[in-house]
């Protein structure tokens, strides 16, 4: 593999000088992502494509990845069946490691140095790791959603309504559910609140309860299906401390602190309750919560309502978490035969050039399609022609690539979350909200989202039973806990568990600690 690698990296600076067409252009076809797939692609004679030919020399040629992930996978599989993968594209993790294997996907470790304002700004330790097997970067891993975009909240309202004090500890955050729950915090009279609110939504790297349920099992040790460090790597319904965790789970159901139809819940319905005031503490996504048009019905119900961001409870052996942390990667790759063709370093021009020309292809032409505001944020107020917005429908055409260039920076996210005004005159931002969960405990699992996934009978026991310990339909005993991990490793939990780990530790998601040697 070395000696393979190091042939298509001599062979790329061979024909650098050389892979230039007859017109003095290298084409470089690149299948993208689309920001707004229903806006459509941007047009043939888009000013942006020629820029790129006079400046850089390149002839890109634009192509829209189907919208729908399956569909997506579907069109690079084929193409890589058929050793007709275009120059640079994006891809899911799935389809990646199999395009690896295959020889069809080259390393790009020589190309960063290539870029270095876009490597310096996106490309660090933690997005090259995602795309490195067996020691070399095999694509360009650049931030999806914005992390740790989640996080507890507790209504402050209610806390003072009761003279109670915001929960710290798993005893504490027990005592306030139960005020929540039999103490009226409403004051309407009226037997109708809960101290938690939750549903069941799942992911394979947040199984059995699923992430609202995550700051409980934070504050054991065991938030999320994987353990991801060095030294206790596996499954954590493993650990002891998960059955510990399910007890605590347990008396909250038993005892009636949280919302009864949690197991019925879907998540529009879980947003629903809490905008009716249903339950005053909850684990929250920041613009579900926070943007103006998602509170605004709690804030004519409740005017005078107020949420806070809280930190989870703090567990019996010092442990926090409000979940896993699982970074988003958007992964764009370079085909082997691109490489072999002499594009690398056009690839690497390129994409720098995008970096450059970030508000250009973010959102669009300053003074037309833009201004910026008095925090140099893109604003529509102040042009010429409102219909020629950046947020209209009909210009959006013209920012599809933005993915290319947005890494989660503040200056996107003051555009995204705006600044707004209650009912009662409070300003809020879900931009606000965001960097106060960021700063909260997480838990680091970075590739938990990316593992092999359990077959089906796996899945559906684990997830089942633990909804059935919890609501006591199977009595939490240990012998029951026992019994149901040898069953779950007699459908394939075991060697589920063994592959996931493999693959783990093959992609550098578990990683050997750094050992510091003296020198004298």
């Amino acid at each position: 593999m070395k000696k393979l690698m190091f042939a298509i990296f001599a062979v790329s600076i061979i024909m650098f000088a050389g892979c230039q067409r007859d017109d003095g252009l290298v084409t470089i076809e690149l299948w993208y992502g689309a920001a707004v797939t229903e806006a459509g692609p941007p047009p043939r004679d888009w000013h942006v494509l020629q820029r790129i030919r006079e400046e850089l020399d390149i002839n890109l040629v634009l192509s829209s990845l189907p919208s729908a992930e399956i569909d997506q996978d579907v069109r690079i599989n084929a193409a890589g069946a058929g050793n007709n993968l275009p120059d640079l594209f994006m891809v899911r993790r799935g389809p990646f490691m199999n395009l690896v294997n295959a020889g069809l996907i080259a390393p790009v470790d020589h190309l960063y140095d290539l870029m270095p304002v876009r490597s310096a700004q996106r490309y660090g330790e933690e997005s090259r790791r995602f795309t490195t097997v067996n020691g070399r970067s095999f694509g360009f891993a650049s931030p999806g959603a914005a992390p740790r975009n989640e996080g507890l909240l507790i209504r402050q309202d209610w806390l003072e309504n009761l003279g109670l004090d915001v929960p710290v500890t798993l005893d504490d955050f027990l005592n306030v559910m139960r005020a929540f729950t039999f103490d009226d915090p409403d004051g309407n009279g009226v037997n109708d609140t809960w101290g938690f609110g939750a549903f069941q939504e799942l992911t394979p790297h947040e199984a059995g309860l699923g992430r609202r349920f995550d700051p409980i099992f934070g504050a054991f040790g065991v938030a999320g299906t994987w353990n991801l460090s060095y030294e206790d790597a596996g499954l954590n319904i493993r650990n002891p401390a998960y059955f510990e965790a399910l007890g605590f789970v347990r008396q909250m159901v038993e005892e009636g602190l949280i919302d009864p139809q949690w197991t019925a819940l879907r998540r529009d319905d879980f947003r629903a309750r809490w905008r009716q005031g249903r339950f005053g503490i909850m684990r929250e996504q920041n613009a579900a919560f926070a943007a103006q048009h998602n509170y605004r019905d709690f804030d004519l119900q409740f005017p005078e309502g107020r949420w806070i961001v809280i930190d989870p409870p703090l567990g019996p052996h010092g442990h926090q978490s409000v979940g896993v942390d699982t970074p988003s990667f958007r992964i764009y790759a370079v085909s082997t035969r691109a490489i072999i063709d002499g594009k690398g370093p056009y690839i690497a021009r390129l994409l720098e050039w995008m970096t450059e020309n970030y508000f250009l292809l973010g959102w669009g032409v300053e003074g037309d399609n833009f201004v910026f505001d008095a925090n140099g944020v893109p604003s529509v107020e102040g042009i010429p022609d409102r219909s020629r917005g950046f947020d209209q429908p009909a210009m959006q055409r013209y920012t599809q690539l933005r993915n290319k260039v947005f890494y989660n920076s503040d200056v996107e996210l003051a555009a995204r979350f705006p600044v707004w005004t209650t009912v009662a005159g409070r300003e809020m931002s879900a931009l606000w909200t965001l960097r106060e969960m960021q700063a909260r405990p997480w838990t680091p699992n970075t590739g938990a989202d990316a593992l092999p996934l359990p077959n089906a009978d796996v899945e559906r026991l684990y997830n089942q039973r633990i909804v059935e310990f919890v609501t006591g339909t199977i009595p939490l005993t240990q012998a029951n806990w026992n019994t149901f991990l040898d069953e779950f490793d007699r459908v394939g939990g075991g060697i589920w568990e063994n592959n996931a780990l493999t693959a783990a530790r093959e992609s550098g998601f578990i990683q050997a600690p750094l050992i510091a040697v003296a020198v004298e």
